[in-house]
């Protein structure tokens, strides 16, 4: 991921921000509990929001998004650690984290399936995972578009995906899914699920 773009990626998120996904990310960190795992926390715009959990310990796999997050470190309420991983590999024991959350942070893992399983793995059993992403459309003519222009936008976003089918992978890995919400028709979802380790 370019310094550039960890740059400018707060700029061009504020609109969308500031309209309504500051309430959205908020909602969701509300039912975050216990020790808590983010992955790709980017440039932190999680931080301030996290209330009433033990410790977060947040992963980052680019360098310059870290340096990015610093400023928005002071302004959380609870201890956050930041780590420089990946969601593939995550350098932690299993059954060590409550909750694990993600935030717009799918669509750009190259290896999804992977970190789906490290996410299971590190998770407690019945534990929670709260995650806010933005995924491929049901209607049949976006999703198309979204699938066309998946290259190109890849190339100006730094590896972000637009035609990820998270619901599908989710659900694949056994995640049980006990509440979906929609916005924007449903290019982004909100979903929370209990890690289920025993089928």
């Amino acid at each position: 991921m370019s310094r550039l773009f960890a740059k400018w990626y707060d700029f061009f998120m504020s609109p969308l921000e500031k309209r309504k996904f500051n309430r959205i990310r908020k909602e969701l960190l509300s039912k975050a509990t216990g020790n808590v795992l983010e992955l790709g926390a980017g440039t932190g715009i999680n931080f301030p929001f996290y209330e009433g959990v033990e410790k977060v310990i947040a992963i980052e796999p680019n360098q310059h998004m870290i340096e990015r997050s610093l400023s928005k470190l002071k302004q959380s309420v609870v201890p956050i650690e930041m780590v420089q991983a990946s969601a593939e590999e995550l350098p932690f024991e299993a059954d060590t984290f409550d909750t694990v959350v993600a935030t717009l942070v799918f669509c750009t893992i190259p290896n999804p399936e992977k970190a789906i399983l490290e996410m299971k793995r590190v998770c407690k059993s019945e534990g929670k995972i709260l995650l806010f992403e933005h995924v491929k459309m049901e209607n049949r003519f976006l999703s198309t578009l979204q699938n066309w222009l998946t290259p190109v936008w890849k190339k100006v976003c730094d590896g972000c995906c637009l035609n990820r089918d998270t619901m599908n992978l989710l659900k694949n890995y056994h995640i049980s899914i006990t509440k979906v919400q929609k916005y924007y028709s449903d290019l982004f979802i909100l979903v929370e699920a209990v890690n289920k380790k025993k089928i």
